[in-house]
């Protein structure tokens, strides 16, 4: 292990993400897109740069990251923004969750795949990326009733999807003649021990931090959390999406001397996001995408319209105002490393679909996870524009 070529290399990614910084505040790209551009270029897609050691370091990352955005998440769901917005969050969630298995799914059935692997690409379908939405948000600059309903429906959406997906995969076992029962008692354990967890964790961290420096926990407290809940949910079989939204949760809301509750964790969580999509980008194989031809191509398409089509669908359901119901679906559109974990599930089950389910996810998270931000920063600066207008 050459220690002076593994601190090069983090000191060359972090001033690439300097660079996506500054190029992202000058452009409107997204911050998320380049950073994914850039580890692309310098992965094995591209030149080949990042040393394994680093390579291996992307799950470490990704798990502290995305800890940190679920905390966010779960800020964002306030009493005052669920009294606000709730309807619209719930309405919205759960219309292009199902919308989006609905057509995926349906759309892949009618071009020719079986039926048990088209249910499963729809219920994979059903995913976001809640670290990408969650970083153009901030991006963006941006905070009003749009973007609160945004957040809050990026941190249950992933639950609906979860519940869905567990259930579709017991169906298609029942479907080919699979007494298979464990995946909805796994399912069952995962989201309610991760309810229980993270309530375990953010009640006496609603008391406990921001007591010695008014009000604001110290960046000390924020970081023990943040690995305390992750590993324990790690340990324990839960999920540390769904636990670190739950602390978050009672924090924002039971924390009554708190002024600044979540400030050190917006402070340092963008040097692992750096790292987190840098080493992203590195990872995807770009080769896959010729081996996924028109079935991937009429995912893609299948998903995007789906996904606008709930949402606006949700949105009048939801009592949204006028001007932001077309624009939720176009905002929620990236997909990453949850549609992936479903991905693996699903592969494992059903083995003989295996290839055909990673290289359709795989290759169609690259796309989304390119394009997808763009459309999440143009929804709001579209519907932000629109009320400073009115």
């Amino acid at each position: 292990m050459d220690l002076g070529l593994i601190l090069i290399t983090i000191g060359a990614l972090f001033v690439g993400g300097l660079a996506a910084d500054q190029i992202g505040r000058r452009t409107q790209l997204p911050r998320v897109t380049l950073l994914l551009g850039c580890g692309i270029i310098v992965g094995s897609s591209g030149f080949d740069l990042i040393p394994k050691e680093i390579e291996t370091w992307y799950e470490l990352l990704s798990i502290i990251a995305l800890t940190m955005v679920a905390f966010l998440l779960g800020g964002a769901l306030t009493k005052s923004n669920l009294r606000s917005h709730g309807r619209s969050i719930i309405m919205i969630s759960v219309a292009i969750v199902l919308s989006t298995f609905t057509l995926v799914a349906l759309g892949l059935w009618l071009l020719g795949l079986d039926v048990g692997i088209a249910l499963l690409l729809g219920a994979i379908a059903t995913a976001t990326a809640p670290a990408a939405t969650q970083d153009v948000i901030r991006q963006s600059g941006f905070d009003n009733a749009f973007t609160e309903t945004l957040r809050g429906i990026v941190a249950i959406d992933d639950v609906w999807g979860l519940i869905l997906f567990s259930v579709v995969i017991v169906f298609v076992h029942h479907l080919y003649g699979n007494g298979e029962a464990e995946m909805l008692s796994g399912l069952v354990y995962e989201i309610f021990g991760s309810i229980f967890l993270g309530a375990l964790v953010g009640v006496p961290a609603a008391f406990l931090t921001g007591r010695l420096a008014e009000g604001e926990p110290l960046q000390i407290e924020a970081l023990a959390l943040v690995f305390l809940t992750a590993g324990l949910s790690i340990w324990l079989g839960f999920s540390y999406l769904i636990s670190g939204m739950v602390v978050g949760m009672f924090i924002v809301n039971r924390a009554r001397h708190h002024t600044r509750a979540f400030h050190e964790i917006k402070h340092i969580q963008w040097p692992f996001m750096v790292l987190f999509f840098i080493l992203a980008g590195a990872s995807l194989d770009l080769s896959i995408l010729a081996s996924v031809g028109l079935i991937g191509l009429a995912y893609v398409v299948l998903r995007s319209v789906s996904r606008i089509l709930g949402g606006w669908i949700g949105a009048i359901l939801g009592a949204a105002p006028v001007a932001e119901r077309k624009w939720f679906g176009v905002a929620l559109l990236p997909q990453a490393g949850v549609a992936v974990g479903m991905a693996l599930v699903a592969s494992k089950n059903f083995p003989e679909w295996s290839e055909t389910i990673m290289a359709l996810t795989i290759g169609t998270t690259v796309i989304f996870e390119i394009l997808g931000p763009a459309g999440t920063l143009l929804a709001i600066n579209r519907v932000s524009s629109a009320k400073a207008s009115e």
